[in-house]
């Protein structure tokens, strides 16, 4: 029996439920699988540099956030920053994988780590990133890493330019909830959510702290005529203000629902790049990102514009022509995403 160890970091919800589906599907196929948070499993000062500090700036100065991150990826930073890491958080993670025939790391903190390791030798068992993140892959790529799952293909470029030319990528599906790779039809989801069956509907989401500009992105759907669902994930304060908007907004907590949500709304607003953006498109759902553009989020947006994967607006005026043109073009969904192979097979293809 093949022993897979996932590694995460609790962290929004971007990282662990990635890690949660892959050990659904790996345990399928006959895998032992253990996950583990990543910092917790460190501890001491550098969980309480990342976790708690990241929410907290993310939370009450955003611009300190960004700040800092503009800050880290300079090259002799990075450098630092690294070793440091390495440094910190080596010993841990090397005696968690000593017992794996494979390590999967859905965090990019920990998988950089995992990989100095590897490069270096002291690590015999086999790497792999699990990135979710269309850019800003520093950290999600490494050469000491042995294969890089992709959601998005366009992010190889950047993958190789990180990590060498000789980097393994492939584009997967499996880091999503299953549902994605067939999602319902629109009028089935929004009965089941109790959703109108005509007008448009737009999803707003703050990912799974509920950060951003959510309030605003409510206010310029609501003025188009739009339903709005908002997903206010473990932000119980946005939760309460959203129920008592009124008629024409269904706000939601931290739900198992996706697929349905992105399968009802003809367009999704969204503050946090990541995974989402990917499931919205799976699904037919056009994507803006608004209302959050700090850090690595402001160079994802960058890279939603030049591909053309998503639309960008830096303001509630932006955001209203951006939705406007979204709701006057409808996206059909992505039946390609299906036949992608599955995350835990190419995991499982390294032994």
């Amino acid at each position: 029996m093949p022993r897979v160890l996932v590694v995460t970091a609790d962290i929004g919800a971007g990282h662990d439920l990635p890690a949660a589906r892959l050990r659904e599907a790996l345990a399928a196929r006959g895998a032992s699988v253990e996950v583990v948070d990543g910092l917790d499993l460190i501890g001491g000062l550098l969980r309480r540099l990342v976790r708690d500090g990241i929410e907290e700036r993310l939370l009450a100065a955003p611009d300190a956030y960004d700040w800092q991150y503009r800050l880290l990826v300079r090259p002799r930073a990075r450098r630092a920053a690294s070793r440091i890491a390495g440094a910190l958080g080596g010993p841990a993670l090397l005696g968690a994988a000593a017992a794996a025939d494979v390590v999967v790391s859905t965090y990019p903190g920990t998988t950089e780590i995992l990989g100095r390791l590897r490069a270096a030798g002291r690590l015999r068992t086999p790497v792999v990133s699990a990135i979710t993140d269309l850019s800003a892959l520093w950290g999600w790529a490494h050469p000491g890493v042995d294969l890089h799952l992709l959601v998005h293909p366009e992010s190889a470029g950047e993958v190789r330019w990180i990590a060498g030319p000789g980097a393994r990528t492939i584009t997967v599906r499996g880091l999503s909830d299953a549902g994605f790779e067939a999602p319902p039809p629109a009028a089935e989801a929004r009965r089941a959510l109790g959703l109108p069956r005509d007008g448009p509907v737009v999803a707003v989401s703050g990912g799974g702290w509920g950060v951003g500009d959510v309030g605003g992105a409510v206010a310029v759907a609501r003025g188009r005529g739009a339903q709005a669902v908002v997903l206010c994930g473990t932000n119980e304060p946005l939760r309460r203000r959203m129920d008592a908007a009124g008629a024409g907004v269904h706000a939601l907590g931290f739900t198992d629902r996706m697929p349905e949500v992105l399968a009802a709304a003809d367009v999704l607003v969204h503050g946090t790049a990541g995974l989402t953006v990917l499931e919205a498109l799976v699904c037919g759902t056009r994507p803006i990102s608004y209302g959050w553009g700090v850090g690595h989020i402001r160079v994802n947006n960058r890279a939603y514009a030049a591909t053309g994967l998503a639309q960008v607006a830096a303001d509630a005026g932006a955001l209203a022509v951006a939705l406007d043109g979204a709701l006057a073009a409808p996206l059909a969904p992505d039946p390609g995403y299906a036949q992608r192979p599955h995350a835990a097979d190419a995991v499982l293809g390294l032994l």
